[in-house]
Protein backbone atom coordinates (compact mmCIF):
# COMPACT_ATOMS: atom_id res chain seq x y z
CA UNK A 1 0.00 0.00 0.00
CA UNK A 2 2.60 2.69 0.90
CA UNK A 3 4.34 1.91 -2.53
CA UNK A 4 1.51 2.77 -4.28
CA UNK A 5 0.87 6.31 -2.52
CA UNK A 6 4.66 6.77 -2.87
CA UNK A 7 4.36 5.99 -6.92
CA UNK A 8 0.81 8.22 -7.02
CA UNK A 9 2.85 10.94 -4.80
CA UNK A 10 5.54 10.70 -7.29
CA UNK A 11 3.74 10.78 -10.32
CA UNK A 12 1.49 13.84 -9.30
CA UNK A 13 4.96 15.83 -8.35
CA UNK A 14 6.32 14.93 -11.53
CA UNK A 15 2.97 16.54 -13.34
CA UNK A 16 3.47 19.53 -11.84
CA UNK A 17 7.00 19.97 -11.56
CA UNK A 18 7.64 21.51 -15.24
CA UNK A 19 4.72 23.73 -14.74
CA UNK A 20 6.61 25.23 -11.65
CA UNK A 21 9.87 25.17 -13.13
CA UNK A 22 8.20 27.62 -16.50
CA UNK A 23 6.43 29.35 -13.66
CA UNK A 24 9.31 29.96 -12.19
CA UNK A 25 11.85 30.84 -15.08
CA UNK A 26 8.70 32.64 -17.25
CA UNK A 27 5.89 34.52 -14.73
CA UNK A 28 3.30 36.40 -15.73
CA UNK A 29 2.11 39.37 -14.96
CA UNK A 30 -0.86 38.10 -13.37
CA UNK A 31 0.41 35.30 -11.40
CA UNK A 32 2.68 38.03 -9.67
CA UNK A 33 -0.44 39.60 -8.76
CA UNK A 34 -2.18 37.31 -7.30
CA UNK A 35 0.61 37.00 -5.08
CA UNK A 36 2.08 40.35 -4.37
CA UNK A 37 0.57 42.89 -1.99
CA UNK A 38 -0.15 46.50 -2.05
CA UNK A 39 1.26 48.22 0.68
CA UNK A 40 -1.07 50.90 0.98
CA UNK A 41 -4.52 48.66 1.02
CA UNK A 42 -3.10 45.78 1.95
CA UNK A 43 -4.84 43.64 -0.93
CA UNK A 44 -3.42 41.75 -3.79
CA UNK A 45 -2.01 44.03 -6.50
CA UNK A 46 -4.67 42.73 -8.82
CA UNK A 47 -7.23 43.90 -6.55
CA UNK A 48 -5.90 47.36 -6.21
CA UNK A 49 -5.40 50.67 -7.83
CA UNK A 50 -3.20 52.46 -5.27
CA UNK A 51 -0.65 55.16 -6.62
CA UNK A 52 1.59 52.41 -5.47
CA UNK A 53 0.30 49.20 -6.55
CA UNK A 54 0.14 50.66 -9.99
CA UNK A 55 3.90 51.60 -9.61
CA UNK A 56 4.58 47.46 -8.55
CA UNK A 57 2.55 46.67 -11.64
CA UNK A 58 4.56 48.81 -13.80
CA UNK A 59 7.83 47.47 -12.19
CA UNK A 60 6.73 43.55 -12.60
CA UNK A 61 6.18 43.92 -16.45
CA UNK A 62 9.34 46.07 -17.19
CA UNK A 63 11.22 43.38 -15.30
CA UNK A 64 9.23 40.19 -16.69
CA UNK A 65 9.78 41.59 -20.25
CA UNK A 66 13.65 42.29 -19.31
CA UNK A 67 13.47 38.26 -18.83
CA UNK A 68 13.65 38.39 -14.62
CA UNK A 69 12.38 34.99 -13.04
CA UNK A 70 10.10 34.91 -10.26
CA UNK A 71 12.10 34.67 -7.75
CA UNK A 72 14.51 37.53 -8.57
CA UNK A 73 11.48 40.07 -8.97
CA UNK A 74 9.50 39.02 -5.53
CA UNK A 75 13.21 39.36 -3.78
CA UNK A 76 13.99 42.84 -5.58
CA UNK A 77 10.23 43.86 -4.29
CA UNK A 78 11.14 42.42 -0.55
CA UNK A 79 14.33 44.26 -0.90
CA UNK A 80 12.95 47.75 -1.59
CA UNK A 81 9.61 47.51 0.55
CA UNK A 82 9.95 44.69 2.81
CA UNK A 83 8.63 41.02 3.33
CA UNK A 84 5.18 42.92 3.67
CA UNK A 85 4.70 42.76 0.02
CA UNK A 86 4.66 38.79 -0.40
CA UNK A 87 1.48 37.47 -0.43
CA UNK A 88 2.91 33.78 1.14
CA UNK A 89 5.24 33.77 3.64
CA UNK A 90 8.43 32.43 2.21
CA UNK A 91 8.87 28.60 2.68
CA UNK A 92 12.20 29.14 4.31
CA UNK A 93 13.79 30.19 7.82
CA UNK A 94 11.82 31.34 9.83
CA UNK A 95 8.77 31.82 7.72
CA UNK A 96 8.78 28.35 7.12
CA UNK A 97 7.06 27.63 10.74
CA UNK A 98 4.10 30.10 8.88
CA UNK A 99 3.84 26.19 6.55
CA UNK A 100 4.75 23.54 9.36
CA UNK A 101 2.81 24.84 12.73
CA UNK A 102 -0.69 24.91 11.10
CA UNK A 103 -0.13 21.60 9.68
CA UNK A 104 1.63 20.23 12.93
CA UNK A 105 -1.15 21.40 14.65
CA UNK A 106 -4.02 19.37 12.23
CA UNK A 107 -1.71 16.48 12.33
CA UNK A 108 -1.57 16.63 16.37
CA UNK A 109 -5.08 17.27 16.63
CA UNK A 110 -5.77 14.59 14.44
CA UNK A 111 -3.75 12.20 16.73
CA UNK A 112 -5.08 12.91 19.75
CA UNK A 113 -8.89 12.69 18.52
CA UNK A 114 -8.03 9.50 17.63
CA UNK A 115 -6.30 8.12 20.36
CA UNK A 116 -9.44 9.60 22.56
CA UNK A 117 -11.81 7.94 20.45
CA UNK A 118 -9.90 4.69 21.16
CA UNK A 119 -9.95 4.67 24.47
CA UNK A 120 -13.39 5.79 24.81
CA UNK A 121 -14.46 2.95 22.96
CA UNK A 122 -12.83 0.80 24.67
CA UNK A 123 -13.83 1.79 27.89
CA UNK A 124 -17.39 1.23 26.77
CA UNK A 125 -16.57 -2.41 25.75
CA UNK A 126 -14.44 -4.20 27.99
CA UNK A 127 -16.09 -4.36 31.44
CA UNK A 128 -12.86 -3.90 33.98
CA UNK A 129 -12.20 -4.61 37.31
CA UNK A 130 -10.75 -2.62 40.55
CA UNK A 131 -7.68 -3.78 39.52
CA UNK A 132 -7.99 -2.73 35.13
CA UNK A 133 -8.09 -6.65 34.36
CA UNK A 134 -11.38 -7.92 32.34
CA UNK A 135 -14.23 -9.01 34.29
CA UNK A 136 -16.63 -12.08 33.56
CA UNK A 137 -20.10 -10.53 33.46
CA UNK A 138 -22.58 -12.41 35.58
CA UNK A 139 -26.25 -13.15 35.48
CA UNK A 140 -27.92 -12.97 38.42
CA UNK A 141 -29.50 -16.11 40.14
CA UNK A 142 -32.57 -15.95 38.89
CA UNK A 143 -31.87 -15.25 35.08
CA UNK A 144 -29.39 -18.07 35.28
CA UNK A 145 -32.29 -20.29 36.32
CA UNK A 146 -34.45 -19.23 33.20
CA UNK A 147 -31.50 -19.62 31.25
CA UNK A 148 -30.65 -23.19 31.98
CA UNK A 149 -34.56 -24.19 31.91
CA UNK A 150 -34.61 -23.21 28.03
CA UNK A 151 -31.00 -24.57 27.55
CA UNK A 152 -32.68 -27.68 28.92
CA UNK A 153 -36.10 -27.52 26.72
CA UNK A 154 -33.96 -27.87 23.71
CA UNK A 155 -31.51 -30.53 24.48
Amino acid sequence: MTRLAAAGLATVALAFAPAAVASERHPTQGELERELVCLECHTTLDESDSPIARQMKAYVARRIRQGATKSQIEDELVDQFGPAVLGVPRKHGFDLLAWVLPLGGIALGAVVLGAVAWRSSRAFTEPRTERGSVKEPRLDPEDERRVDAELDRFE
